[in-house]
């Protein structure tokens, strides 16, 4: 069982996350569909009032919310929010573990529209839930898990994928946070949220794959050596890149935002490692970046 913190850590990532993703998926379509799997009755709750917040935006909509946990108290305590819910909204609420999610998703009717899973797993993460979670080709997961899932993401059929290892205050470890998608906008949406939740709550990260166990502070500025140092590695690896796919390796092989990328490229240029395209102006995303040796 996750302890306090990390139960605390979960529901402001959960939080932040969604507030970037609801308005979003309610803009390119008019149904829309949470799915929160093994959460705490405060997260459910935190998150059926942050769906509250954006009526105006739920108006005209369809948005169903899942929750599926074992919580007893589940009933009682959402009651008086969903009271406060749009019309338009609709709350599910299902006893059961995390693996229940197919049924859920199918039940509450989520093909064919942008489906967010939350999910929080125990145990080993099965195919099925993943397919479910992928949603044909508009779902996003963000799960809690115990160890890397970057392999099982891949083949259940997200293409960009990120997971990171939370090191909570005291070097208390908190599993590993990984993140299934297609787009790369909810790629960094993540990974800000991640690091504006390590700033508030003192969380370090590190990449669950690295033997040496280093974290990064993602408190004020970040040290960006370790990050320069494996942009160069990739540009020996595959030749030159444009910005954009330097900056998509940043989110998925490291624990890095995009924007890090950016700061990392231009101390690269400075110390003359790389060379860009064109000799001034904005290093725009379509940018080539060559190795200069």
């Amino acid at each position: 069982m996750p302890t306090d913190r990390t139960t605390d850590f979960l529901r402001e990532l959960l939080v932040r996350q969604l507030t970037t993703w609801l308005p979003a998926a309610l803009h390119r379509s008019r149904r829309a569909t949470v799915a929160l799997a093994g959460v705490d009755a405060a997260s459910a709750e935190a998150a059926l009032r942050l769906v509250a917040t954006h009526g105006d935006q739920v108006r005209g909509r369809q948005v169903a919310v899942l929750v599926l946990a074992a919580a007893a108290d589940l009933p009682a305590r959402l009651g008086p929010i969903e009271a406060e819910l749009p019309a338009e909204v609709t709350v599910h609420l299902l006893p059961g573990d995390p693996y229940r999610l197919p049924v859920a998703v199918k039940a509450a009717g989520a093909a064919g529209a942008p489906l967010f899973s939350f999910v929080d797993l125990p145990g080993a993460v099965t195919p099925k839930l993943l397919t479910a979670a992928t949603n044909g080709r508009t779902g996003e997961l963000l799960l809690h898990t115990g160890d890397s899932a970057r392999d099982v993401l891949v083949s259940a059929g997200f293409p960009l994928v990120a997971e990171v290892a939370p090191v909570l205050p005291g070097g208390e470890a908190a599993g590993v946070i990984a993140f299934g998608s297609r787009s790369d906008r909810s790629l960094e949406a993540v990974r800000d949220a991640l690091w504006a939740v390590g700033a508030d709550l003192d969380v370090r990260y590190r990449d669950p794959l690295d033997p040496t166990g280093t974290t990064v502070d993602v408190v004020g500025d970040p040290d960006l050596e370790p990050l320069a140092h494996e942009l160069l590695a990739e540009l020996r690896a595959g030749g030159s890149r444009p910005v954009t796919e330097l900056r998509r390796h940043t989110l998925t092989a490291t624990v890095y935002r995009a924007a890090d990328a950016n700061q990392a490229l231009a101390d690269l240029l400075d110390a003359g490692d790389v060379r860009r395209e064109r000799e001034a102006g904005r290093l725009a995303g379509d940018e080539i970046i060559i190795l200069a040796r």
